[in-house]
Formats: C-alpha cells, structure tokens, sequence
C-alpha cells in the first residue's frame, strides 16, 4: 500500500483560511469586548491575505489534489476573489451596525470566516463528498448566524425555519448524490460524468434511477439557490436576521451556490443535459414571476429584496439551462454582478440604521436626497442596476443572460423575461421615488467619514463603471469556462 503525499499548493489559500480562523477562534478568548476591533481587523487581514494568495497561485490551467477531489481552475480562482472581497465588504459594512447594537462580538467574523471557507471548498470541489462538506460547512455557519442576536424571538424563529428546511434540501442532495455514487461507483465529478453516459446507454432501470438522482440532486440545488417552489425560507431569514447576517447570506453564498450548479449538473451530469434542462426551466418561469409579482406587495425593504433575489435566481438559472459555453458565461458574469449589487443595497440599509432604528422598511428611505444626494444617487445607481436601467451592469447582465437563451431557440423565455423585468422595475422605482419625491421622516445625519461611507461609494460606482466597461469581466467569466 503506497500513499501519496497531495500536492499543497493549489490548497494554500484554503489552509491560510483555515489556520488564521482557529488562531482568531482562539485569540478571541482573550480579547476585552472594548477592543473587538482587534479581531475585526484580524478578520479582514485574514480575507485580504486569502485573496492575494489567490490571485498569486491563479493558473490558466486546471490543477487537481488530494486525489482529484480539489481542483484550482480558472473558474475557482476568479469566483474565490469575487467570494472574498465580497465577503471584506460585508464586514467592513457590518461593524458600525454590530458596535451600536452591542453584538460586536468576534463570533461573527470567526462564523463568517469558517463559512468563507466552506464557500471555497464548494468552488474547488471535484468530489461528490468535498462538495457536500463545504455545502455543510457553509450551512451550519449560516444557521448559527441567523440567531446571531440571542435576544430576538424573531431571529430565533428564522434560523429555527432556515435549519429544519435547510436539513431536508440537505438530505435530498445527499440522496441524490448517493443514488450516483451507486450507478456510477464512483465520487469523482469527471468518473461521474462517465459512469452516467454508460448508464445512460445501458439498461432502461438505469435510466430511469438517473433522473430519478437528477430530480433530487435539482430539489437540492434549487434550495440553496433561493428558486422556486423552493423559495420558502428566503423572505423569513432575509427579514428576521439581523441586517449584517442578511447582507453575507444574499451575497457571496450565491456565488459558491452557482458553483456547484456548474460542477454537478454542467461539469458531472453535463451528459443528461436534455433531462435537468426541463427542469431548470420550469424553476426559471416561476422564479421570475413569483419573485416579481410578490415584491410589489412587499414593504419591509429587506423581504423585497428577497422576492427580487427569487426573481434574479431566475435569470442565473435561464442562462444554466441554455447548456452552451456563452449562456455559462452569462450566468457566471450576472451572479458576480448581482453579489456585487446586492452588498450595496443592503450596505444602504447598515448606513440609515442607527441604535433603536433599523431603517428597513421601505419609507425609511423618504426624502433620503435631502439628508445626503450622494447616497440618494448610489442607491438610485442600485436599484436601476437590479432593476436592468442601463447604462448600469445590471442592464449588460440581463441582456448577456437573453442573448443565450435566445441563441438556443427560446425566444418566448427571453420575452416572458423581459416582461417581469418590467413588472418588477415598478418596486425598485418607487424606492427611487421616495428617496427624491418624498419628504424625509427622519431627519437625523448620516455618519460621516467613515470606512463604510468610502467602500459604499466604490461599490455605487462599480455598478456603473461595469455598465460602461463591461468587457473586462465578461471577458474573465468566458476565459473562466
């Protein structure tokens, strides 16, 4: 028997990760509550590190380790970045909210770096089993962050929701997985692959177990994406969490999810593509208009933020279902744009609230361009880049995800589309609307001169600046496939 020493490389981003998070876990303990920033700062020291060691060891080849079951690819590099700055944002965004509130506790930044972590291994996996250990490691770090705020019956009841149906999805991904490993007799995504077109050729039984496995590998993956009719936990947590825990699970776990969408159902079931491609379908038309239709009910901002997240989980899926390399690309470029976005809506809501005034619902918002017109414009910049306004990316992004759709011949998809765009501009107008037509209720200063003020501006203005000057990202997310 000879073992086989892994190569490390590839994993050292990981391995920085891993160790700075149990040296914070354990430095923590000896930190006073007055100097939390220490572990603040270790925390993003740790992400920024990540990232660079990221960038340094990125190849425009794939590598494999620890017996195939990792890989560093192009893709894994580029989406780890976006994952990781994502990811520097929300905690840069999260402090002043957790220090006003006395939950500036280093159990936030250790949970979310752990949960970093976990969203890295499900980029890199090449395995049924590391897939699923980074899933579990991203889950039970959300689960946990979700009743972050012992005090509050609400984020308790969220988190007791997110755990019991984030269980079941968990299990009937489990189970597809397994009913895989048991056609195919193997956990490796590339010997998957050539199990189930062996499979597929065989017996008729075998056949029938394939999708079968599909279905449940599809209920899985349509979970942690947020599509519907699996949408059910999404508007419960993004409004009973509190608003820091909101803005890290709307952002980056999107990424990491889309991640595995690739790797199971394009990279390992890639052959069965006439199959999932149904099924993907079907979860788009409903995403789209449930997702559009309920926002406009909505009046809390962070419930309507998570029927539009619903609703931009279907435009990811539309370009996944098109099964060509450009529609891959597409999907890749709209989830990085809409993490990007999504930090910076929920980044306004951290910069209106203050001790005692949460600043969610959508009225708090009223007359916000006479309290301060640069923020009222990278708000408006936000919502017309959610909204597809251009010349904003988000409008590139839709129109990326269209012409897919429409390259394979499903030209009535790319126009339903296009009608509930329309549908669910009206909710992101009218926050537009209230912000310069209405006079404000609250007339207290925003913070001035802070981190949170800078980085939030940045991020308005990325919205527009990959709107003109799309080519650049576009250009990594083809590379990337």
């Amino acid at each position: 028997m000879t073992f086989e020493i892994p190569d490390f490389v590839p994993v050292i981003p990981e391995l920085f990760l891993l160790g700075m998070a149990c040296a914070i876990l354990l430095a923590d303990l000896f930190i006073p509550q007055a100097r939390r920033d220490i572990t603040y700062g270790l925390a993003q020291f740790t992400l920024l590190g990540t990232f660079l060691l990221t960038v340094i060891l990125a190849s425009p080849e794939a590598r494999f380790t620890f017996s195939d079951s990792f890989v560093a690819d192009p893709m894994s590099d580029l989406l780890k970045s976006m994952v990781l700055l994502v990811s520097a944002a929300v905690f840069l965004y999260s402090r002043p909210y957790l220090q006003s509130r006395d939950l500036h506790k280093g159990e936030f930044y250790v949970l979310g770096l752990f949960g970093v972590l976990g969203m890295l291994i499900m980029i890199s996996a090449h395995s049924l089993l590391t897939l699923y250990l980074g899933l579990e490691l991203l889950s039970l770090c959300l689960y946990a962050l979700v009743a972050f705020n012992r005090d509050s019956p609400v984020a308790s009841e969220s988190a007791m929701k997110y755990f019991v149906l984030g269980s079941i999805a968990s299990g009937m991904l489990l189970y597809g997985m397994s009913l895989l490993y048991g056609i195919t007799g193997t956990l490796d995504i590339a010997g998957v692959t050539q199990g189930v077109v062996a499979a597929a050729a065989g017996s008729a039984d075998h056949s029938v177990a394939l999708v079968f496995a599909l279905a449940f590998v599809v209920v899985g993956l349509g979970f942690k994406l947020g599509a519907v009719p699996f949408h059910m936990w999404l508007p419960d947590v993004y409004h009973g969490a509190p608003t820091p825990v909101t803005l890290f699970i709307g952002a980056a776990p999107k990424i990491a999810a889309f991640a595995i969408a690739m790797r199971l159902l394009v990279d390992g079931l890639g052959p069965l593509h006439g199959d999932w491609q149904g099924m993907l379908l079907i979860l788009a038309v409903l995403s789209l208009a449930v997702g559009n239709v309920v926002a406009i009910a909505q009046t809390n901002i962070k419930r309507m933020f998570a029927y539009s997240t619903i609703a931009h989980v279907g435009f990811i899926v539309m370009g996944l279902m098109s099964g060509i390399e450009a529609g891959y690309a597409a999907a890749m470029f709209y989830v990085i744009v809409y993490a990007i976005t999504s930090a910076g809506g929920f980044g306004m809501i951290l910069l209106l609230s203050r001790k005692g005034f949460e600043a969610d619902a959508i009225e708090d918002f009223k007359g916000l361009n006479d309290r301060s017109p640069w923020f009222a414009f990278v708000m408006l910049l936000l919502m017309f880049s959610m909204a597809g306004v251009p010349p904003t990316v988000g409008f590139y992004a839709k129109l990326a995800i269209l012409q897919s759709v429409v390259q394979v011949e499903l030209v009535w998809l790319a126009v339903f589309a296009v009608l509930m765009s329309v549908i669910g501009a009206f909710y992101y107008l009218r926050v537009v609307k209230y912000m310069y037509f209405d006079k404000p209720a609250d007339t207290a200063p925003l913070p001035q001169g802070t981190g949170i003020n800078v980085v939030l501006s940045i991020n308005g203005l990325l919205v527009i600046g990959l709107g003109i000057f799309p080519g650049l990202l576009m250009a990594l997310t083809t590379a990337a496939r």
